[in-house]
């Protein structure tokens, strides 16, 4: 089995690798669906995914295989229990990179990540590793994320595709990493003037609040694009991503690199709503240090 359902409180995930499971398209890794009891309607585009890594990449000459190799590369599921669906791909062809994705479901409403990777060969050009997550979201009637930016709620929503997508954190020593010249336009190259103060944003589809938490600033990146997931006949519009990136500087061959995060899928009940969300989840990970 390459996917399955998982329900826990308030929420119901389909969680799978990157092959074709019916409507589902093959190269999408990830929560496939997600429903609540407050919300029937899927957040995530159907044949694609949410939370779905999607890019491994170096800064270097642009070959679409490769940075485009989680979609590709050979991947397994396995359901750990009622609750955990944990994601394994062995080391790449080309960028050897070897990653486990853990997703667990917890009442009532949370979908907590965690990614842990190791480089099995010394071959990214640049001496970086950078990592790329999309979110096919199922025209939202407002495409834009929200997150804090120098102590304002900031409203983002990039005018067309690789258009100043990427938000760096609020931090003087996060700077964009090294492309060579002759790298397109991608969401992760293009920089935007906004900075995020805390490591959260939320956005919302239909009565529901997205919020999506990270357990660090360092080396995190918000991405967004008003139509990556595609054309929605339907609704008459696009569907937009709202995406992430983790970028490792430096690292070292056989070292694990990795982070945490936490969605939140709730009705919406305000901003001080959201900024408690993010303030229970920072004290459950000061407690668990």
């Amino acid at each position: 089995m390459a996917c399955d359902r998982f329900s826990v409180g308030d929420l119901t995930a389909v969680i799978g690798d990157n092959g074709e499971h019916g409507a589902h398209r093959a190269g999408y890794n990830g929560v496939f669906s997600l429903t609540s009891r407050h919300e029937d309607e899927t957040l995530f585009v159907p044949a694609y995914s949410g939370l779905n890594l999607e890019h491994v990449f170096d800064g270097a000459a642009f070959d679409r295989g490769l940075i485009f190799e989680p979609r590709t590369a050979p991947m397994t599921f396995e359901r750990v229990d009622a609750s955990t669906a944990r994601l394994h791909q062995p080391p790449t062809p080309h960028f050897r990179l070897e990653s486990t994705t853990t997703f667990t479901l917890r009442a009532p409403h949370y979908i907590d990540m965690t990614f842990e990777c190791v480089a099995h060969e010394d071959v990214y050009r640049h001496g970086y590793i950078g990592l790329f997550w999309a979110s096919y979201i199922n025209a939202p009637l407002d495409k834009s994320i929200y997150f804090l930016s120098r102590d304002r709620w900031a409203q983002f929503c990039t005018q067309r595709h690789n258009d100043e997508s990427t938000v760096l954190p609020n931090a003087d020593d996060e700077r964009m990493p090294e492309f060579t010249g002759d790298h397109p336009d991608m969401l992760y190259s293009n920089e935007s003037p906004f900075r995020f103060d805390e490591p959260f944003y939320y956005a919302r589809f239909h009565g529901m609040a997205y919020i999506l938490m990270f357990d660090r600033m360092s080396g995190v990146r918000f991405s967004h694009s008003p139509s990556g997931g595609g054309d929605s006949s339907e609704a008459r519009t696009t569907n937009p991503a709202w995406d992430f990136q983790y970028l490792i500087p430096d690292y070292a061959v056989g070292e694990t690199y990795g982070f945490r995060a936490r969605v939140a899928y709730k009705p919406f009940d305000g901003r001080d709503d959201v900024l408690e969300e993010t303030r229970k989840w920072r004290a459950e990970l000061n407690g668990a240090r």
